[in-house]
């Protein structure tokens, strides 16, 4: 029996609005069926479920990253439909980080002592602080009553940075948990930093088909090579950051200036953030126009 997928993927139940609700409904059930089996009464029950929260929230944000890097690598009908509903994806990754927010909030207020000796970190604390700066301006500008009180590139320039930037802050966590810092990683350390690592690829993938497109593909034997063999070292690096990472850190905080830094500014010095780094450095060499070919 035939079926054609692009009149599966047509189906109002599992788009738009629809489709939100078949996913947010079922998670918010079985946050409500965990929250009854914990006990809140404690920080350590709240911490909980602060952390089943985000396990919730985390892949919906990583399916936003990668929604049009997909349908520009790979077009078809289930590319069309992952971009069509990707605001309605992102809004339950809001969801579940308004379930988080909540969590956070009892944890703060009603078991400060145990917050402050085992949880706060002034780091993770500007960090987490600025994800919830964004998500709330990306919620009310996803609807027209909010969109109209910006430009076209100031919207684009939030939306942009806030998907980044919450995508960046998951993505270190599990990164964090796969080095000496953490000796006993779970299962779903690594799968969360996978799947965050492949979600950003996939952009710099797609950046560099439509760099190559537009540029043509007179492209120089020499940056081919050079461009390849930096992502084939990024990906190296990308699966070997338990055995750099202690030497990287040492030698990006040397300095009193970086090692001040570290307290301050989000994610420096970049750990996580190296591999696609020298991935995105070698897809730019890979797909550098020939410019002596290319002179007419």
């Amino acid at each position: 029996m035939s079926f054609d997928l692009k009149i599966i993927l047509k189906n109002k139940t599992i788009n738009n609005w629809r489709l939100f609700f078949l996913i947010s409904v079922p998670m918010c059930v079985a946050m409500i069926i965990n929250l009854m089996a914990t006990d809140i009464k404690s920080g350590p029950g709240v911490s909980s479920m602060i952390q089943y929260s985000v396990r919730w929230a985390v892949p919906f944000i990583y399916l936003v990253v990668a929604a049009s890097s997909v349908q520009i690598l790979f077009p078809g009908p289930f590319s069309v439909w992952w971009l069509r509903n990707r605001k309605y994806i992102g809004l339950c990754f809001a969801v579940a980080m308004a379930w988080q927010g909540l969590f956070i909030f009892i944890m703060s207020y009603f078991f400060h002592d145990y917050y402050y000796a085992d949880v706060y970190f002034l780091r993770d604390e500007i960090e987490g602080s600025i994800g919830y700066i964004f998500l709330p301006a990306m919620v009310v500008t996803s609807f027209n009553f909010g969109r109209k009180y910006l430009s076209s590139k100031q919207w684009r320039l939030l939306h942009k940075s806030g998907i980044y930037f919450l995508w960046a802050y998951p993505f270190s966590v599990y990164w964090w948990n796969l080095t000496p810092y953490n000796p006993d990683p779970e299962p779903i350390d690594y799968l969360f930093y996978w799947t965050g690592f492949i979600a950003f690829a996939l952009r710099i993938a797609a950046w560099g088909k439509k760099n190559q497109t537009q540029e043509g593909n007179n492209i120089s034997v020499l940056y081919k090579i050079f461009g390849g063999l930096f992502i084939a070292f990024g990906l190296f690096m990308s699966a070997t950051g338990l055995y750099w990472q202690e030497a990287m850190t040492a030698f990006l905080t040397a300095t009193n200036w970086s090692e001040n830094l570290e307290l301050w500014i989000p994610f420096w010095p970049f750990e996580p953030y190296l591999s696609l780094l020298v991935i995105a450095f070698g897809t730019m060499l890979y797909t550098k126009p020939n410019n002596r070919s290319s002179i007419k």
